[in-house]
Parts: C-alpha cells; structure tokens; sequence
C-alpha cells in the first residue's frame, strides 16, 4: 500500500484477444517493457494475465498460459524495480510456476473455485490471494445476470470464499476482495456495487476495484472505444476510493494516479510533497 493510501495494478495483458488490449503485449520483450512503464508510472502491482476473461471469452491450456507468462515475470523480476508480481489465473499449476519464479500474489477470478489445487498452491507458498466474484464463467457471465440485490449477494459470496480460504490455510490477512465489476453484472449491478461499496469494506480486507475501460463506461458515455473511457474510468475510482476501496486495477496508471493522489490529499492531511514520476 501506498503512502497516501491506495495501490494501483497495473494490467499486462499477454494475450491475443482481451477486450482492450489483446495483442499488443504477446511479445514477452514488449510485455515487460509495458510492465516497467507501468511501474514508472506509479503502479505497485504489474498483473500479469495470459488468459482472456472478457465476455464470451474461451480458455486456453495451462501449458499455453505458462508459455505467455513466465517469460514476462521472469523478466519483471529481473528488472528488480517492481515490488509485487501478481499472477492472473485460476489454475493452480500455472500459479505455482508464478510464484515459484517470483510472483507473491495470486489474481484468481473463481476465488478459488475453477481448480480445487489452488487454494493448497498459494497456502504452501504463503502467497497474497486475490478472491474476486463472478456470475457463472467468462463464457456465460453477461448471459442475462440477475440478482435480488447484488450487494447482499456479493458480500455473502465474498465473505464465504474468505472463510474457505482461511480453512485451507490461507491467513485471513493475505486475502483481498474484489465484488467483479462487469463479471455477470448489469450496468445497474455496477453501479449498484460502487454506491454501496462501504457494504463490502466491511468485511475488513482491502477491496479491489477494477472498472478499467469496461463496457459499462461506454454505455454510460457513448464511448464504444475501450482507450476512450480513461475518464469514466477516473470517476469510478475517485467515487470508489471513497467508499474505502484501496487497490485499483487499471490500464491507464498515470492519470488514475493522479485523479487518486487528489483525492487522497482531500481526505488526509497532507504532510509531504507529492512523490515525482517518470512519465
């Protein structure tokens, strides 16, 4: 965490259908070098994916995952200027091989339901797992999702994979929770999620929030290009770093630094000048 009370991930994609950014960073160099200029940026996590979770996305074998990433974080590692790796996936093998080459934080979008090894992988490595919720699978996730109020149904969701998670061995204190904007979720569920997100921050574990670009933003802006929702993107982390979210998941790191770094100084005394980065 951030002095000033938030931490940004910053996403690498490697993968060749992402809804955003799918194909730019399959070239592990290429990958790496967008890390770093993320990091430069100000994030403190660079994700790491190589599997698509976009809307009617299919999967891929653990073998073509492990071949998309482990070059990448190897190469972050190496760089020895990024202080936390997180690994996007919800396979335990491919996980394993993530933090055996040097991530210490587990992304997994199933909380730990897509493989029943998973949970042991991160308790045995004493790694940080991220337990995010979603509405049946990439495949059938936007497919009509309905709740009787998404909140309540969420935060139980969350607050039940937590417990599980403590039970496999998994201390309570290296958990974060993430309510899935956009993974089976209407406009109005989002919406819904980020008014009453204070609802989740009490379950007592840093909450992730990932709105970047998302198609919500551009149904509510008319903005059908992903890169041309940064601003949407903006107003859904300020609104949520004030309902008490503390990470955010994001593409476009600079100006979401920025945006947070403001809102932070409205809500804490400011003791020290603003920290420099290389832009």
């Amino acid at each position: 965490m951030r002095s000033d009370g938030f931490s940004l991930m910053g996403v690498v994609n490697v993968t060749p259908d992402s809804f955003s950014d799918g194909g730019l960073y399959l070239d592990p160099g290429t990958a790496i070098a967008h890390g770093l200029e993320l990091a430069r940026e100000g994030a403190t996590i660079i994700d790491v994916g190589g599997e698509s979770t976009r809307p009617g996305s299919l999967g891929v074998s653990a073998d073509d995952e492990m071949h998309r990433v482990l070059p990448v974080i190897e190469g972050l590692i190496g760089a020895g200027t990024i202080p936390t790796i997180s690994i996007d996936t919800s396979k335990a093998a491919v996980a394993a091989a993530a933090l055996a080459a040097g991530a210490t934080l587990v992304n997994d979008v199933t909380a730990l339901r897509g493989d029943p090894a998973m949970a042991g992988v991160i308790a045995r490595a004493g790694a940080d797992c991220c337990l995010m919720h979603m509405l049946g699978s990439p495949r059938t996730m936007q497919v009509d999702p309905r709740y009787d109020d998404v909140v309540v149904e969420v935060k139980a969701f969350l607050e039940q994979r937590m417990e599980f998670a403590v039970g496999a061995g998994i201390p309570a204190e290296r958990i974060l929770l993430d309510p899935g904007i956009g993974f089976g979720k209407t406009v109005e569920h989002n919406l819904e999620l980020l008014r009453r997100l204070d609802e989740l921050v009490a379950l007592g574990r840093p909450v992730v929030i990932g709105t970047s670009r998302k198609s919500f933003l551009g149904r509510l802006t008319g903005r059908d290009d992903p890169g041309e929702r940064v601003a949407g993107t903006i107003a859904t982390c300020v609104m949520a770093y004030e309902r008490g979210a503390r990470i955010f998941r994001v593409h476009d790191v600079a100006p979401i630094h920025d945006a947070l770094a403001v809102a932070a100084a409205t809500v804490a005394p400011w003791t020290t000048r603003p920290t420099s980065t290389t832009r």
